[in-house]
Order: structure tokens, then C-alpha cells, then sequence
């Protein structure tokens, strides 16, 4: 069965913010070329927020990637960057990725906070927004 992972990260500063394109750019190609991989999309959302949806084949192809190359050297640098940072994952029975709506709400149900350095209020109460999706601020890569 296909499984599905969610991240939301909010970057804590716009000083940051160059740095972190440069390692999502890099986390998104990679995701796209992947063993595994079966969609992957990010969405821009309000007030520094993003957002990844990705499919997998199983848990150990994203495993496999999240420990590799471009993304295993941004994590680290995530704890500095980020003062809101979250993931969920499940596995579903169709290899689509689900609609933002319904990534939200499994956040918001299945997820949990990852670490970050300096935490936002809203980061210690696992107060996730919904993702304000409009025109132009998804960019699906497969």
C-alpha cells in the first residue's frame, strides 16, 4: 500500500529564508528522481509556512530518501531555521496524493510536532493552520 508523508515547517526568519530555498529546491529534486517515489508537491502557504506532500511505494522508500543526499543535510539545519515544524504519515490504498484539505486534517489528527530550537506558542500546542491553498502556490513535481 502506498504511503503517504505530510511536513509543515514555518521558517522562523526572513534571514533564513534563502538558505532554505536553496535546501528545499535541492530536498525537492531529489524527492523527484527518487527509487520509490510516486508524487511529490509542495504548497507556499501564509506567514512563512510550507508544505510537502509525497507518495511512496512504502515507509522504506521514504526512508531511504530522507536519509540521503540533500535532504539528510537540511534536517539538521531545520532546528535553527524553523520554530514550527510537523509531520504525519499513513498509508492509503491509491497512489494519488490526498488533497491539502485531508492532509491537514490528518496533521491535525495523526501528526506530530518534530523538534525545532525555537519553538512558537503555537508549535508547543500542535496549533496547525489550514493550509490556504490558492492559485500559484502549489508546485507538484511529479
Amino acid at each position: 500500500m502506498p504511503f503517504v508523508s505530510i511536513t509543515r515547517l514555518r521558517v522562523r526568519s526572513w534571514r533564513y529564508l534563502p538558505a532554505f530555498f536553496v535546501a528545499a529546491f535541492r530536498s525537492a529534486s531529489q524527492a523527484r528522481r527518487a527509487d520509490g517515489n510516486l508524487a511529490f508537491s509542495t504548497l507556499r502557504d501564509a506567514r512563512g509556512a510550507f508544505w510537502t506532500r509525497s507518495v511512496w511505494t512504502d515507509e522504506a522508500a521514504m526512508r531511504a530518501f530522507m536519509t540521503a543526499g540533500a535532504h539528510r543535510a537540511a534536517m539538521p539545519k531545520l532546528l535553527e531555521w524553523c520554530d514550527e515544524a510537523a509531520v504525519a504519515h499513513w498509508t492509503q490504498d491509491c497512489d494519488q496524493e490526498p488533497a491539502w484539505e485531508e492532509a491537514h486534517r490528518r496533521m491535525r489528527r495523526e501528526g506530530r510536532a518534530s523538534k525545532v530550537n525555537h519553538p512558537s506558542e503555537a508549535h508547543r500546542l500542535f496549533d496547525v493552520p489550514a493550509p490556504r491553498v490558492g492559485r500559484g502556490g502549489s508546485l507538484r513535481l511529479r
